[in-house]
Parts: C-alpha cells; sequence; structure tokens
C-alpha cells in the first residue's frame, strides 16, 4: 500500500491545514516586508521630489538667481542667491566659482557692496582667474545686488566735481570718454534719474566699474572709491 493511502484521512486533512497557514503566514510576512519597502521607496522619492521641485519652482519664480560656490569648477558648498545680498560670510568662508542662472547681478569686493565692483551677465563662472580675465580686478567676493531690468529711457547727469559742482553734463546715451565728448577731466559725482548705469575709470569701458541705480551720489569717495575718476559710462541694457 503507497504511503499516501496509510495516511488518515483527518491526519492529512490537519496537514493540508497547517500547510496552508504556513503558506499564508509566509505570504503575509512577504507582503509586509514589501510595504514597508515599498514606503521607503516612496518617502525618499518624494522628499527628492520635493527638493528639487522647490529648487526648479525658485528658479522659475524668480528672474534673478545667482549661485555661488566655494571652490572653483562648481565645487564644494553652495549658496544660491535670488535678491540682495550684504554679507555673504554666514553662506560661505570664499568664493572660487559661480554661475549666474538669470540676470544681471554686481559683485562686490567687501560687504554693504562696498570696495570694487564688476558686473556679471548670465553665464558659468568657473574660476577667479577667469573672472579676473574678464576684468575684475579683486578675489574675494563678499556681497551682490540684482541689477532690476529696466525699459523706458536713461538718463544721468554728471559732475566734476564732488557735491554736484563743477561742470556738468546729462546723458542720455552711452559715452565712451567724457574727455573727448565734453572737455571733462573726470566726474566725482552725479544724478541718475533713470535707468541703470555702469561707469568705468578709463575711456572706452575699461578698468574698475562702478554700478550706479536712480539716485543721488554726492560723493564716491563715500562709497569707497576713493581716488577713482571715471572717465566712461554705459547703460545697463541687459536684459538677461
Amino acid at each position: 500500500m503507497e504511503l499516501a493511502e496509510q495516511v488518515e484521512p483527518s491526519t492529512r486533512n490537519n496537514l493540508n491545514h497547517h500547510h496552508g497557514q504556513g503558506n499564508g503566514m509566509f505570504a503575509c510576512v512577504l507582503t509586509r516586508k514589501n510595504l514597508c519597502l515599498h514606503r521607503n521607496i516612496h518617502t525618499n522619492l518624494s522628499h527628492t521630489l520635493i527638493r528639487t521641485l522647490s529648487h526648479t519652482q525658485s528658479s522659475l519664480c524668480s528672474p534673478f538667481q545667482i549661485t555661488f560656490y566655494e571652490e572653483k569648477n562648481f565645487q564644494g558648498r553652495s549658496y544660491d542667491c535670488l535678491s540682495d545680498c550684504s554679507d555673504m560670510s554666514s553662506y560661505l568662508s570664499r568664493c572660487q566659482s559661480c554661475r549666474v542662472e538669470s540676470g544681471c547681478f554686481m559683485v562686490y569686493e567687501r560687504p554693504n557692496y562696498m570696495g570694487s565692483q564688476f558686473f556679471m551677465r548670465r553665464g558659468e563662472y568657473q574660476d577667479m582667474q577667469r573672472m579676473m580675465s574678464m576684468g575684475m580686478m579683486f578675489d574675494s567676493i563678499r556681497s551682490c545686488r540684482m541689477i532690476p531690468n529696466h525699459r523706458g529711457q536713461f538718463r544721468m547727469k554728471i559732475y566734476e566735481r564732488e557735491n554736484f559742482g563743477g561742470q556738468s553734463h546729462e546723458l542720455m546715451e552711452d559715452c565712451d570718454h567724457i574727455m573727448d565728448r565734453y572737455r571733462m577731466n573726470e566726474c566725482q559725482s552725479c544724478n541718475v534719474m533713470d535707468g541703470h548705469w555702469l561707469m568705468y575709470e578709463q575711456p572706452q569701458y575699461r578698468g574698475k566699474q562702478m554700478y550706479m541705480r536712480p539716485g543721488e551720489y554726492r560723493s564716491f569717495r563715500d562709497m569707497g572709491m576713493s581716488g577713482m575718476r571715471f572717465m566712461s559710462m554705459k547703460r545697463i541694457t541687459d536684459m538677461c
């Protein structure tokens, strides 16, 4: 007689019953493990997606964004700036590269928008040497200011002396050399009525720069530009 036939029907039923329970319990354990794994994966993906969407949304919502990096070639700690920043030292110990994602910015050698300045339009600046080869005359960025887009006329009145003294002339266009055009030896104060301008130390838009937004500037020395003589002026027309 076969072994299967020797097993009593009741015993066989019990075995089948326990065997079925075992399969059910095993399946239940697997289901719980899969569920936990699925939840962990879903949570991690959700957090990653939220961070990505937040960064993308902030980039899309803001027309101005510049990212600073502690190391060259966009390495190390970074700081995303969407507006003015008077002191970057609380975010980064130094800046060796930066990327202008959108808009135009002025970067400064010292906190509170003081010291030497450099105009940056949309693009990648992978190291300080590249920035300096483009005309930047300092090797440390400590503050930055966004430059709003301007539509409309440009007007600025320049003065030969501080406190709006001496010879004066009103500009509505770029001027590559105030000596050639107006017979002015230098410009030491100005009043910007409309638009945003860049002033340059030398003719033909060369040398140190200074960003001028609408307002009265009675003395460039008070802005950390002691001894500077500005000889050319250019309108900021970039719509970065």
